[in-house]
């Protein structure tokens, strides 16, 4: 027999049940409306995390904040720079690394992804350790001279470096880094002795040239382009395959004679190992689309930074070639870290 207090328990428990059974059908339509959507609704609570293994103000912490800031734009989410220098990009790509493998924490990578790897002891392997999402950019290298040089050509400067061995300065950021490689591969093939000289980065290095410390820099066409524009600087030879767009007259390396010559300055994304592949090919439809707004690749362009966006299996090729390649070169030419 039911009393009367449990009569009213009941009736409060069957109004409690309604309220919500109508909370729940409310609900529906919007539950619906976000799964049928095409756009990605749930992204307007989800956060992206962008390591950025170089000080900000560097062309990668450039790129990745141009880049967040539109793919943030584009899809509704919010997007963080996470600046993490150190140890030749060591400290920011070994942090990366731990991140949960969800799709929510990348690395901006350089080619001192796959250099510093034979020069120090990592807890990582760019082959294995990572997932690739795009290759972003590149960027053209240049062997520069102070603008009142009396080297004009690239056969000028390594015909006085024939001339007087061990006299003439070669300089760039390093050691070990791309660059470096760069450096010694050219002087190999040209059979040349120059005394290579290593900077922390292309900022001190330019200054060393500007100031007559040193006589030539291989460089990154970004960190030299007003200098060139001003005169204050000469840009020799790019070690592009081809000219480049803003330096038209300025001839290769091969062009020079030395045809299988060739630097390949990139920068790109990637994320922890056993990210989902699903999010890895969303991240990457998000960053080929941001690369392609007119006004980000202008930005870029400005920069010295060219557009490439390879994703996926290409750029995981590149990768593991560019390991490959410098950990050959490193054993040759017994590159150590100071």
């Amino acid at each position: 027999m039911t009393t009367f207090s449990q009569g009213n328990a009941m009736k409060r428990l069957g109004r409690k049940f309604l309220r919500q059974a109508a909370g729940i059908a409310a609900a529906l339509p919007i539950v619906f409306t976000l799964l049928l959507s095409g756009h990605d609704a749930w992204s307007q609570t989800r956060t992206i995390k962008i390591v950025v293994p170089y000080s900000p103000g560097d062309g990668p912490d450039f790129l990745a904040r141009l880049l967040a800031e539109q793919i943030g734009r584009a899809q509704g989410l919010t997007t963080v720079i996470e600046n993490r220098p150190g140890a030749g990009t060591v400290i920011g790509t070994e942090s990366a690394s731990r991140a949960v493998p969800d799709g929510n924490t990348l690395l901006i990578n350089t080619n001192a992804f796959v250099t510093s790897p034979h020069l120090r002891k990592v807890n990582y392997n760019p082959s294995t350790s990572f997932e690739p999402i795009c290759h972003l950019v590149s960027t053209p290298a240049l062997i520069v001279v102070n603008g009142a040089s009396p080297y004009r050509t690239l056969s000028d400067l390594l015909d006085a470096a024939r001339a007087k061995p061990g006299d003439l300065t070669l300089a760039s950021a390093g050691p070990g880094g791309a660059l470096h490689i760069a450096s010694e591969m050219l002087k190999r093939a040209a059979k040349v002795d120059m005394t290579y000289v290593p900077y922390l980065g292309s900022s001190p290095a330019i200054s060393a040239l500007m100031g007559g410390h040193v006589i030539s820099v291989f460089t990154d066409y970004g960190s030299v382009a007003e200098q060139l524009k001003a005169g204050a600087l000469r840009a020799l030879a790019t070690g592009s395959r081809t000219r480049i767009e803003a330096l038209p007259d300025v001839p290769t390396v091969g062009e020079a004679g030395y045809k299988d010559y060739e630097v390949d300055l990139w920068i790109g994304v990637i994320a922890p190992a056993k990210t989902p592949k699903q999010a890895v090919s969303q991240l990457a439809d998000w960053f080929t689309a941001a690369m392609q707004v007119p006004e980000v690749k202008a930005k870029l362009v400005v920069q010295g930074l060219y557009p490439a966006a390879s994703c996926g299996a290409d750029f995981g090729a590149l990768i593991r070639r560019q390991y490959d390649e410098y950990g050959r070169v490193f054993r040759e030419l017994n590159i150590k870290a100071d």
